[in-house]
């Protein structure tokens, strides 16, 4: 059951037109099992009221059942869908529409879809749950076409888990224009993160390994440090030049320790998905 829609009765349809409608916007979907195009287009509509998590309800009005609220309303054929908000028909359409041409209805009365993932986001990240903040924000900043105050967000989160280098990336997209308090914050932790990663520890490994470039050993222990100070791609290129000298080098704990860096960027991931299809070409 999807808890954003709801089929209108004789019993609920004033709570769910009126009273529903001045808290937040009815979608009324008028449909009939005689029209092949209400019931094409009804599936479409409870995929978007999904998308738009609680945003608007759905309302879905049976015409064959329901044929006096329909004419009261003004319905002539269907489908017929409107927008209700506080008693009040504020947009609306009749016949085939495409999901694209319902999204952009949509959008001149909601928020967008986006919104509340930055909100579920925000909450994380107050809660320190920087992880299952990530793929939320990235969503949003996707979804957004890369809205500057979604990105410097994000970037936050990435620099929360020591991902400097993809933070840095999506702050150099922020436009001078676009750069507020919040950029000016995310720039100065990524110049701080940047500092504490080039400890003397840092620095001595990767002497000892530019002296050494053939002792695998070495390379493991400088990619290891890599990874625990951001640096995850500088990271998996050395593990990946290790297991293209030996593939199960260290009873196979440097192909495990990839395999973790990788899993711990998430799904969706672009440099994940770079160096998950390197490793997959390398094994198979």
């Amino acid at each position: 059951m999807n808890p954003h829609v709801i089929n209108v009765t004789q019993e609920n349809a004033q709570k769910v037109l009126i009273e529903e409608s001045s808290i937040r916007p009815v979608v009324v979907d008028f449909w009939s099992a005689q029209s092949e195009p209400s019931i094409e287009l009804s599936p479409v509509l409870e995929q978007i009221a999904s998308g738009y998590n609680g945003a608007f309800l759905l309302a879905k009005v049976n015409v064959d059942e329901l044929m006096p609220i329909a004419q009261q309303l003004g319905v002539r054929s269907v489908p017929t869908v409107m927008i209700i908000k506080e008693g009040q028909q504020i947009d609306g359409f009749s016949g085939p529409q495409s999901e694209a041409e319902i999204r952009t209805m949509l959008d001149k009365h909601l928020p967008p879809a986006w919104q509340a993932k930055i909100e579920q986001a925000n909450e994380l990240m107050a809660a320190e749950q920087f992880d299952e903040a990530l793929p939320l924000l990235r969503q949003a900043y996707q979804d957004s076409d890369e809205q500057a105050s979604i990105g410097v967000g994000l970037a936050q989160v990435l620099l929360h888990l020591n991902r400097c280098d993809d933070a840095e990336v999506i702050l150099e997209k922020v436009m001078m224009v676009d750069q507020d308090a919040a950029y000016e914050q995310a720039m100065a932790m990524l110049e701080l993160k940047r500092e504490a990663s080039n400890s003397p520890e840092l620095q001595a490994l990767e002497a000892e390994y530019a002296a050494n470039p053939e002792d695998l050993n070495i390379a493991i222990q400088l990619a290891v440090q890599y990874s625990q100070t951001g640096k995850n791609r500088e990271a998996l290129e050395l593990f990946l030049s290790v297991l293209r000298k030996d593939l199960g080098f260290d009873e196979g704990n440097a192909k495990r320790l990839m395999m973790d860096i990788i899993a711990s960027l998430g799904k969706g991931d672009s440099l994940a998905t770079e160096f998950q299809r390197k490793l997959f070409t390398l094994l198979y």
